[in-house]
């Protein structure tokens, strides 16, 4: 527990740290990386470019500035950021590199405001909140179905849409570089979750890693998850390209264990008076169609509203499936929305859902954005809506 005079010096630097978050971690990633050019094989380079990471960082020392003396109440923000912590080996030797880059950079941007007694409270609780990041990896780390990245084989690559591409993987037989043996039979997946890819393109100086949400729970084919090619606003995405125009069956590419806790609700699953709501955009589609699949599994009696929206028609991923799936389903709603014929999922079709409704979410950060602030305005509740962006979690606030 950091100590009171720490406690009020922090709490009182939360001003600051509003005005002054991203430049400070603008700051701090350039520092870091220009010293320990290794970690850019670990952070994501399009969110670095974007500005993501840096707000998302900002986003995280602001709450813990803020909740310093009851870090408990952030807890599921912790065990969100964890689980990508832990999905991209993340380990306990380099958390003191964070923290000597995060103190260097409050005191590179606050110049001579920041005062010696400013630095020792945040060292301090840099140590504090880094100290609990490490408590709860480590059992992540434990419970890891397999440790840091295996190989695995491809044995299907299938068009899911125009721009997304579905692949099925397997464990690779000849094991011996990660020392331990992945029996699919024994693996239990939860939907929702997402596996973490390890690349190493030519065009690129570091090797690349990037999350891809599994679309379904089951492994009596392999581990099955989605890639949406990302070329979008002339960004070339490093991995996604790759992975579409050079990964193929009988390939070989690296992974880490499912990690994430976007997932159903199971108290909730086995009854029918609360509908599920799942809501999504693109590719967003994944892990809801994992958990559509998990759902009819269940129970196929409870209420489900199904809502999808993308670019057009070529784009509509995994048609075929969905509709497979809520056939098995009794009692069903089905909505699709095309931007290209300007069909609109704004705040006025959102105030159609029922209340209440357990609603789940996922897609862009623009449209996890506007679905998010559309569904708090109608005035559902924060435990009734969840949700699994595709970008750094802690940017779209809490």
């Amino acid at each position: 527990m950091a100590s009171p005079k720490t406690l009020e010096i922090v709490t009182a630097t939360v001003p600051v740290l509003e005005e002054h978050g991203t430049a400070i971690t603008t700051v701090f990633y350039k520092n870091m990386f220009e010293e320990h050019p290794e970690l850019l094989d670990i952070f994501n380079e399009t969110n670095q470019k974007l500005g993501r990471q840096q707000t998302a960082l900002a986003t995280t020392v602001l709450a813990a500035a803020k909740h310093l003396d009851k870090l408990a109440t952030l807890l599921p923000q912790v065990t969100q950021i964890s689980h990508k912590h832990r999905a991209l080996q993340i380990l306990p030797e380099h958390y003191p590199i964070v923290g000597k880059h995060l103190i260097g950079a409050i005191k590179e941007v606050l110049g001579e405001a920041a005062n010696d007694d400013i630095i020792d409270a945040w060292t301090e609780a840099y140590d504090e909140i880094a100290s609990v990041f490490i408590q709860i990896e480590h059992g992540m780390y434990k419970e890891a179905m397999w440790q840091s990245f295996a190989p695995f084989v491809v044995t299907k690559k299938v068009a899911a849409a125009t721009d997304i591409a579905a692949f099925t993987v397997v464990p690779a037989k000849d094991n011996a570089e990660s020392h331990q043996q992945i029996d699919l039979s024994k693996l239990t997946l939860t939907a929702g979750q997402y596996i973490t890819v390890k690349t190493d393109p030519k065009d690129s100086d570091h090797v690349a890693l990037r999350h891809y949400s599994l679309y379904s729970a089951s492994t009596d084919a392999g581990i099955q998850f989605a890639v949406r090619r990302d070329n979008r606003n002339e960004h070339h995405g490093l991995v996604s390209n790759y992975m579409h125009d050079q990964l193929e069956v009988g390939d070989t590419v690296l992974l880490s264990a499912p990690a994430g806790d976007f997932a159903l609700n199971q108290d909730l699953v086995q009854q029918n008076e609360i509908p599920l709501v799942l809501m999504s955009a693109g590719v967003g589609v994944t892990p809801v169609l994992s958990m559509l699949e998990a759902q009819v599994l269940a129970n196929p009696k409870r209420p489900i509203i199904w809502v999808y929206a993308c670019q057009s028609e070529a784009h509509h991923a995994f048609n075929t499936e969905v509709n497979k799936l809520l056939k098995k389903a009794e009692t069903v709603e089905k909505h699709v929305f095309y931007f290209e014929s300007g069909q609109l999922l704004d705040e006025a079709w959102l105030a159609t859902l029922p209340e209440p409704a357990d609603i789940y979410v996922c897609g862009s950060m623009p449209f996890m954005e506007s679905m998010i602030d559309g569904l708090v305005t109608l005035d559902h509740g924060v435990d009734s809506v969840h949700y699994e962006p595709f970008g750094p979690k802690m940017s779209l606030g809490g």
